[in-house]
């Protein structure tokens, strides 16, 4: 078995920013489509260019929040694993 005894902060802080923009960005898409439907809809432009901003804005405010989370994940991580010791997994 090894163990995962540390892991570095910034570069799981930088994963987890990668995967917020990936996160952000579908639920971008998918409130700007909802966006523009409910705007075509009900006949609200302003809905509509919320909609479509929705796709610039997620992404930038969930890579932010995926980075800072990361790194206070990361952070705490490696103090459990200090004090009752990391992962174990199984390499083949």
């Amino acid at each position: 078995m090894a163990v995962i005894k540390s892991i570095d902060i910034m570069s799981w802080a930088k994963i987890e920013a990668l995967f917020g923009i990936v996160f952000g960005l579908v639920y971008g898409v998918l409130f700007a489509l909802m966006g523009i439907a409910i705007g075509y809809g009900k006949g609200m432009p302003g809905l509509e260019a919320f909609g479509v901003m929705t796709i610039i804005i997620f992404p930038i405010v969930f890579a932010i929040m995926g980075f800072i989370c990361g790194a206070i994940m990361a952070f705490l991580y490696n103090f459990f694993a200090s004090k009752i010791g990391g992962i174990q997994i199984e390499l083949a």
